[in-house]
């Protein structure tokens, strides 16, 4: 085990739930970070078993005495506030942020509001019912733009678009995933990422990832299940530039109430290098192409130690039920 498992009783964490699958367009993902997070508690000595919501009914946890959950799912009913809710009724602790900030996070126009208000950097945009909107919002914003679904993950429904006849054809494809559509600035330059783990002033980042996909084209089959995007961690970025991003990264996890760990994603400008927050993931892949890992490689925390200290964490909205050793 690693050092730093050792400062966690395992016992003290009782019977664990894996949550993973679930019923939204990211199952795929789920499973293959659900997975990942079981084998990596039972080899630290954790009674750990898989659990998937859409096979069966949550309130199975409370009848076979699960002591709490790792929340592996991704995308809808899985980091929207909605399985957040349940285990809060449920009175069995869960990882990751709590119900409002899980369902805040989920929707990426809410998100950017609220760091519009609070001061910090994050692309301007445009919300749009049709594709005669997406055209004004084109007009408006400039070439390329990001025309998204507003609460999907994993790039799921997202085209960069560079000319005024794609606009209908974006619009249709993330209305797909999404009614709420939106369209956003394209911030040209260093794509990075940065993960925070822990709670309130005690959240810290770990090191940024810098990213570099092929025509910069970081979609999900590049994220999950290709080789050829590369990931620098160490982020050779400057400094002071690092500095900058895990500070803001900080700061907009502690703006939303967020706890125990997420992963938000950066871009850097060109023209100034200037950073500007695009989204932040309340639950985050734990795959073999997952970031999150990484960034914990980069800090000497092993894969196995991250999915401990990760479950040690667990806790209910206003109610601390973290293990000693987890911060």
């Amino acid at each position: 085990m690693s050092t730093h498992a050792q400062t966690i009783d395992v016992q003290a964490l009782g019977k664990v739930a894996v949550l993973m699958g679930g019923s939204s367009s990211e199952r795929e993902v789920s499973l293959m970070s659900g997975g990942g997070v079981l084998q990596a508690l039972r080899s630290q000595g954790v009674d750990a078993h898989a659990f998937d919501p859409a096979e069966r009914d949550l309130g199975d946890l409370k009848k076979e005495g699960f002591a709490r959950c790792f929340i592996a799912l991704h995308g809808r009913h899985g980091e929207d506030g909605t399985v957040q809710g349940a285990l809060e009724l449920l009175r069995i602790p869960y990882t990751g942020p709590g119900v409002m900030a899980s369902s805040m996070a989920m929707d990426k126009v809410m998100t950017k509001r609220i760091w519009r208000f609070e001061g910090l950097p994050t692309p301007d945009w445009r919300m749009v019912a049709n594709g005669e909107q997406t055209r004004a919002a084109f007009a408006a914003l400039g070439a390329p733009m990001i025309v998204k679904p507003a609460r999907d993950g994993s790039s799921m429904g997202l085209t960069k678009v560079t000319d005024a006849d794609q606009c209908e054809a974006a619009y249709a494809l993330a209305a797909k995933y999404d009614e709420e559509v939106l369209c956003e600035q394209f911030i040209a330059g260093d794509e990075t990422t940065c993960a925070v783990l822990g709670e309130g002033r005690g959240a810290q980042a770990l090191p940024v990832i810098r990213i570099v996909a092929p025509d910069g084209n970081y979609d999900y089959q590049n994220k999950y299940f290709t080789d050829v995007t590369q990931y620098h961690c160490p982020s050779g970025l400057p400094a002071e530039e690092e500095a900058e991003i895990q500070r803001i990264v900080e700061q907009a996890f502690r703006t939303l109430g967020c706890r125990g760990w997420s992963r938000a994603d950066i871009m850097i400008r060109a023209s100034d290098r200037k950073p500007f927050l695009l989204e932040i993931n309340t639950s985050p892949g734990m795959t073999g192409h997952s970031l999150v890992p990484m960034a914990a490689r980069a800090k000497g925390i092993s894969y196995e130690a991250l999915c401990l200290r990760i479950l040690a964490m667990a806790s209910l909205d206003g109610d601390v039920h973290a293990i000693e050793g987890s911060a």
